[in-house]
C-alpha cells in the first residue's frame, strides 16, 4: 500500500476510535488513545524515513579505448588486395571456360549429324577434332589454377556446366563406337584431368551421363527411320542398364536427382519404340546369347 493511502487509512480508524471512546469509562479510553498512536506512528515513519543513498559508480570505470584509425584502414586495405586477387583470377579461368564452351558447342553441333544419313566416321571424326582442343583447353585452365592451391571448390561453380556438356558429348561418342558406358576414369584421361588436385567431380560425371541419356530417344527414332530396326533393342539394353545402376545410388533431392528422374522417361520413350517395333514384326531375330542376357 502506498505511503499517503496508509495514512488516511490510519486516520480512518482514528476518529473511529475516538468517537467510539466518547461513550466509554477513563481506562477504556487510555487504552483506545494508546491504540491510536500505534497506528498513525507506523505510517509516520514510513513516510519521513530517509531514501537509502544510491550506489555511486566504480571510480576506475573508463571507457574503452577507441581503435585508431591506420588499424582500421589497415585490415580493409588487405580485404580489397584480396578481393581483387580473387576477381582476377576468376576473369582469367571465365576466360579459358567461355573458349571450352565455344569447342563443345562445336563438337555438339558436329554429333547432331548422327540424326542424318551421314557415315558415323566421319561424325567422330569432326567431334573428336574438337575434343582435342576441349583437352587443351583444361590443361590451361589446370595451369591458372595452380597458382591457388586448395581453392579448386572455391571456383569449381565457374566451369561445372560446361564439364557436364563435355562429359554428355563424350559419353554419347563413346557409346556409338562401343555400345558400352564411358567409366569416371576414361572420361578424366580424354579430358587430361586424371593427375593432380584438378579433377573430374563426381558429380559433374552423373549428369552428364543423365544428359546423355536425352539424346537416346530421338537417336532411336531416326534410327528406324533409316531401317536400323535393332537400334531400339541396344539402347533399351544399355538405358536400363544404366538406370539400374543409378538406383544404387543414394541421391538427395537435389539438381542430380531431378536430372535422373528424368532418365526414366527417357527410359519409356525407347521402350514404346521397341515395342512398336516388336509388335509390327519388324525387330531381327535374338540369338539365344543375347536373349540369355537379357
Amino acid at each position: 500500500m502506498r505511503p499517503a493511502a496508509a495514512a488516511a487509512t490510519a486516520t480512518a480508524a482514528a476518529l473511529r476510535l475516538r468517537a467510539a471512546a466518547a461513550s466509554l469509562s477513563p481506562p477504556a479510553t487510555a487504552l483506545l488513545t494508546h491504540r491510536r498512536a500505534a497506528l498513525l506512528l507506523p505510517p509516520l515513519r514510513r513516510l519521513c524515513s530517509p531514501a537509502p543513498p544510491r550506489a555511486s559508480a566504480a571510480p576506475d570505470s573508463q571507457p574503452p579505448p577507441r581503435l585508431p584509425s591506420f588499424v582500421m584502414d589497415a585490415q580493409f586495405e588487405s580485404f580489397r588486395a584480396q578481393l581483387d586477387e580473387f576477381s582476377t583470377l576468376r576473369d582469367r579461368i571465365r576466360t579459358v571456360v567461355s573458349e571450352i564452351e565455344s569447342a563443345s558447342r562445336v563438337a555438339t553441333a558436329a554429333l547432331l549429324l548422327v540424326h542424318q544419313p551421314v557415315p558415323l566416321e566421319d561424325v567422330l571424326g569432326k567431334a573428336k577434332a574438337q575434343v582435342e582442343v576441349i583437352k587443351g583447353l583444361y590443361a590451361q585452365l589446370a595451369e591458372v589454377l595452380k597458382e591457388c592451391p586448395g581453392q579448386y571448390y572455391r571456383y569449381h561453380g565457374d566451369w561445372r556446366s560446361e564439364t557436364q556438356a563435355v562429359v554428355s558429348m563424350l559419353a554419347f561418342m563413346h557409346w556409338l563406337e562401343t555400345g558400352g558406358l564411358l567409366m569416371h576414369a576414361e572420361a578424366q584421361e580424354k579430358l587430361g584431368l586424371s593427375s593432380g588436385e584438378f579433377c573430374l567431380d563426381v558429380e559433374d560425371y552423373l549428369t552428364g551421363l543423365c544428359f546423355m541419356s536425352n539424346e537416346f530417344p530421338r537417336f532411336v527414332v531416326n534410327r528406324v527411320t533409316a531401317g536400323d530396326y535393332d537400334c531400339p533393342r541396344k539402347v533399351l539394353s544399355f538405358l536400363t542398364d544404366l538406370h539400374a545402376s543409378f538406383r544404387m545410388l543414394n541421391l538427395r533431392n537435389d539438381f542430380l536427382r531431378k536430372k535422373f528422374d528424368g532418365m526414366k522417361y527417357d527410359l519409356r520413350r525407347v521402350e514404346e519404340v521397341y515395342y512398336d517395333v516388336k509388335i509390327r514384326g519388324l525387330a531381327p531375330a535374338e540369338s539365344k546369347q543375347e536373349a540369355a542376357q537379357s
